[in-house]
């Protein structure tokens, strides 16, 4: 019976995210050899995790309310822990770490988020709009995206705040209730300008605005990965060909600005083929969501389209310089395991989906 569902599962999802590993591992294999064999051994992980969606009833699990209630509280005591007792790592304290393995409880807390809103507007998706839904549901997600933003890591935080106001988007909230959403938006806004974010990232901000500023400090990063897709041209420099990750003056290229540094080695074409897998995993989605049994099922395919869109938005929005850095990482490409894995999760939970409708 788990053979014949496996053999049911959507291979065109699967393929997609088989084909940015192949990008990502390739680009890792030639520019270090340990970021190499660790991504490997992730990407493995993953995928096993995303085949076995047959041995795991989802529907009984997320009809358990307290499984899900668990998972987010998990998540929020694992964000404290991480604010209060975790050594900084890249400027943040955003890891715990477990053994010889470095996790971001902000992944976990995105999947709980999902899990969580799913759950709740699809109870109560035709009064998404009343006051008290949307009080709730801002809680939900405002407390883990303060934690997460003082940690800080605003780009997670930012992420956490679009699946929120895409659910209630989609919930038909009124255009009064969506207007005093975007006045308590401004007020964060300002509130986090004063008195959440640091310095480099406002620093950060006011280089985004005013881009022939300090080309050697706060734009830096930047201007490197300008340079990189620039020198890259249509076709590309090949295979290790690109100076500007392999010479390492281009700043995290494994992880935050791996997609500059391909479109380096492989050109604007090889750019073109990233961003098109990449939009046929979110179609993917978006029809087996649209096909989902229940209302449940349908808000985490929104929420996990919601999730990977925004930050491969806000990935090469900054990457091209039309959107501040943010230390977001581009899903199935960057090097890691913590949003892979987490990820993973929830594309499990969707080939579950699938198979119930198909």
């Amino acid at each position: 019976m788990i053979f014949s569902r496996l053999l049911k599962i959507d291979w065109w999802l699967i393929m997609a995210i088989l084909v940015l590993f192949i990008f990502s591992l390739t680009f890792l294999f030639g520019y270090n050899e340990h970021f190499f064999w660790r991504q490997l051994r992730w990407d493995i992980l993953a995928i096993f995790i995303i085949f076995f969606a047959g041995f795991f009833n989802w529907q009984f699990i997320l009809s358990q309310k307290w499984f899900i209630y668990f998972l987010y509280w998990l998540s929020i005591s694992f964000l404290f822990v991480s604010l209060f007792s975790s050594p900084l790592v890249r400027g943040t304290s955003s890891w715990l770490k477990l053994g010889e393995w470095r996790f971001e409880p902000a992944e976990l807390a995105k999947v709980a988020l999902i899990l969580l809103l799913a759950s709740f507007f699809s109870r109560r998706h035709l009064e998404a709009w009343q006051t008290k839904n949307i009080l709730i549901s801002s809680f939900y997600a405002l407390l883990p995206a303060v934690l997460i933003i003082l940690q800080p890591d605003l780009g997670s935080a930012i992420v956490l705040i679009s699946i929120w106001a895409g659910f209630l988007l989609m919930g038909k909230i009124s255009r009064s209730k969506l207007l005093w959403g975007i006045i308590f938006l401004l007020i964060l806004l300002v509130l986090g300008w004063n008195f959440f974010l640091r310095p480099y990232q406002k620093d950060r901000l006011i280089g985004f605005l005013f881009p022939d500023r300090d080309p050697l400090g706060i734009n830096y990063h930047s201007l490197q990965a300008k340079i990189a897709i620039g020198s890259g041209g249509f076709f590309g420099k090949g295979f290790m060909g690109g100076t500007q990750s392999q010479f390492r003056f281009l700043p995290e290229a494994q992880a935050d600005f791996i997609f500059a540094a391909l479109v380096e080695e492989w050109g604007v074409l090889g750019g073109l083929i990233i961003i098109l897998t990449f939009m046929m995993i979110i179609v993917r989605l978006i029809q087996i969501g649209e096909r989902a049994r229940n209302n449940s099922f349908k808000f985490i395919c929104l929420g996990t389209v919601l999730s990977l869109a925004f930050q491969f938005f806000l990935n090469v929005g900054s990457n091209l310089a039309i959107l501040p850095i943010t230390g977001i990482t581009f899903p199935f490409l960057s090097y890691g395991g913590s949003s892979l894995l987490t990820t993973a999760f929830l594309i499990n939970i969707i080939q579950y989906i699938h198979l119930e409708s198909s």
